[in-house]
């Protein structure tokens, strides 16, 4: 057993990070160290399992035995809730220059028990130009036994003399045979089953695993898939884009709504809420500049949640046209849309690849338009038209 065993076809990046450990264990000791870094670069596209990996090195360096996957070090590490792991995961579209310079601050201080100090950093890039520029200052003058971790899609996606400071993991997106046995093996998934979802998710091991085990998933992204064979005029674009508005603001509700309830219930216990006995009152009444605070996380967490929610479903439908060219131009490749294979035969029939070509590009203008805060029903609305003129 190891902490490396659940990343899905990523032996080349398990073999380095594991060399990685023992140049650790070796600079403790007083040696050299030499493959060991004080700041990692993790990069890959969605689903590669690029924050796993992160995580799973962090364990490992943290591991007298270099990740062993069942000391108490590693299950901490791996829970979250280890004291020398600092975990940042922005819940907002953003990341600011006061909690970076918290960050900072925290991440100097030496380990209190583990071997390092390590700073796990996911999505890394939604860190804004002053607090890059913050973060660039701690990864050029680290701390003793201090190590970054910092994840991004790409390298592109942070300031290039941060990126020049750390040492570059690329993940890859992992084969659908890789995907399947994960699912088989780990979730106890019928092999049918997880092939179908395997493909559908093109590598995607979490989006996979929701589509093979959650009905109301599938039934959404097959709506979403539905979507092109029915735009047969303008009417049933201005349709099509209210519905998958509707879907994606039910689908994103129901994310944050489970997750808000719980985390103000916590908030409302950890002050003695429902409590009695001297200074409960007083404690509750200070809980309420908390809650304010809480709701404020929330409501920039929503807005992430909503994003990421509109770009799944448009990812889908790029999934599509996509398929839809590979009939076109003949390619023998596999489909991730192979599910709507009827509708992908009369789109490909009826159109060009230029045409095809132009469908894609309206998608991804759609993705650029709703990131830059244009309202989402009316970006979808100008695609769907886009998708349906050609």
């Amino acid at each position: 057993m190891s902490v490396f065993d659940d990343l899905v076809g990523q032996d080349t990046v398990i073999e380095r990070l594991r060399s990685a450990t023992r140049a650790a264990d070796e600079l403790l000791a007083g040696g050299s160290g030499a493959g060991m870094t004080h700041a990692w670069l993790f990069t890959g596209p969605p689903g590669s399992g690029r924050a796993q990996a992160a995580r799973a090195f962090a364990a490992a360096l943290q591991c007298p035995d270099g990740g062993c996957g069942h000391c108490p070090s590693c299950h901490q590490v791996l829970a979250g809730t280890h004291a020398d792991v600092l975990y940042v995961r922005p819940s907002g579209l953003s990341f600011g220059i006061d909690k970076t310079r918290d960050l900072v601050l925290r991440s100097a201080s030496r380990p209190t028990g583990g071997r390092f100090r390590i700073v796990l950093f996911e999505d890394a890039d939604r860190a804004t130009e002053a607090a890059s520029n913050a973060l660039l200052k701690a990864v050029e003058e680290p701390s003793p036994r201090t190590v970054w971790l910092l994840c991004t899609p790409t390298a592109e996606d942070l300031l290039v003399t941060i990126r020049s400071r750390c040492r570059l993991v690329t993940l890859r997106t992992p084969g659908t045979d890789a995907v399947v046995d994960a699912l088989v093996r780990r979730d106890g998934i019928a092999p049918g089953a997880a092939a179908e979802a395997a493909r559908a998710a093109a590598g995607h091991l979490e989006r996979a695993r929701a589509l093979a085990t959650d009905p109301a998933a599938r039934e959404r992204r097959d709506e979403v898939l539905s979507i092109p064979a029915r735009l047969d005029g303008l009417g049933a674009c201005v349709s099509a884009a209210a519905r998958l508005y509707e879907l994606a603001e039910a689908e994103s509700k129901e994310t944050t709504s489970a997750l808000d309830e719980q985390e103000k219930s916590d908030l409302k216990a950890a002050f003695g809420e429902g409590s009695t006995g001297k200074g409960v009152a007083k404690a509750v009444r200070g809980a309420a500049g908390a809650l304010k605070d809480l709701e404020e996380q929330q409501k920039r967490r929503a807005t992430r949640i909503k994003r990421d929610t509109y770009d799944l479903a448009l990812m889908d439908l790029v999934a599509f046209y996509r398929d839809v060219l590979t009939l076109q131009l003949g390619a023998q490749v596999e489909l991730s849309t192979a599910s709507h294979r009827a509708d992908l035969r009369r789109v490909a029939g009826g159109s060009t690849p230029e045409s095809t070509l132009r469908r894609i590009d309206a998608i991804m203008e759609c993705r650029r338009r709703i990131a830059a805060n244009v309202h989402p029903q009316i970006a979808i609305e100008a695609m769907t038209a886009a998708l349906h003129m050609g």
